[in-house]
C-alpha cells in the first residue's frame, strides 16, 4: 500500500498543505498546474477586475473544460486503440490463414515433387526397357537372317 503524504505547497502565493497517497512529485504537480491556470488567468485584462469569487468559479469551469476535453480526447484514443487491436486481430488470423495455405501448398509441392520424381524413374525405366526389347529385337532379327543365310547357302551346297 502506498505511503500517506502530507506535503506544503503554495498556490496563488498562499500556503497549502496537500494530503494523499500520491507520491510527493504528482502532490507538487497538481499544485504547480493550479499555479499555472492562476498566473494564466491573471495575465488576462478582464480577469483582473473580477471579483475572487467569479474569478475561482471561471478558474473551476476552465479547469473542468480542460478535464472533459481531455476525458473526450482519452475516449477516442481508447477508440482508436480498440478499432486498432481489432484490425491487429484481424491481420492476425489473416496471417495465420495464409501460413496455413502456403503450408498445405508447401506440402502439396513437395508431394508434386515425388510424383514428378517417381514418374522420371518410370520413364527412365521404361525408355530402358523399350531400348532394351529394341536391341533384343534387332539381335533377332540378325540371327534369323544369319540363320536363312546359312540356310540357303547349305541348301546350295546339297544341290
Amino acid at each position: 500500500m502506498n505511503k500517506y503524504h502530507d506535503i506544503e505547497v503554495i498556490i496563488n502565493n498562499k500556503r497549502y498543505t496537500l494530503s494523499g497517497y500520491e507520491s510527493e512529485e504528482y502532490l507538487h504537480k497538481i499544485a504547480s498546474y493550479i499555479n499555472g491556470k492562476h498566473t494564466e488567468f491573471r495575465n488576462k485584462d478582464a480577469y483582473k477586475f473580477l471579483d475572487s469569487d467569479l474569478k475561482n468559479v471561471l478558474m473551476q469551469i476552465n479547469i473542468a473544460d480542460e478535464y472533459y476535453k481531455t476525458m473526450d480526447r482519452l475516449h477516442e484514443f481508447e477508440k482508436e486503440n480498440e478499432q486498432k487491436s481489432n484490425e491487429i486481430f484481424d491481420l492476425k488470423h489473416e496471417l495465420i490463414s495464409a501460413q496455413e495455405k502456403l503450408d498445405s501448398t508447401q506440402k502439396d509441392l513437395e508431394e508434386l515433387k515425388k510424383e514428378l520424381y517417381e514418374s522420371q524413374k518410370k520413364i527412365v525405366r521404361l525408355e530402358t526397357e523399350r531400348s532394351d526389347n529394341r536391341s533384343e529385337h534387332r539381335s533377332e532379327s540378325r540371327n534369323e537372317n544369319r540363320s536363312e543365310h546359312r540356310s540357303d547357302y547349305r541348301g546350295d551346297n546339297r544341290r
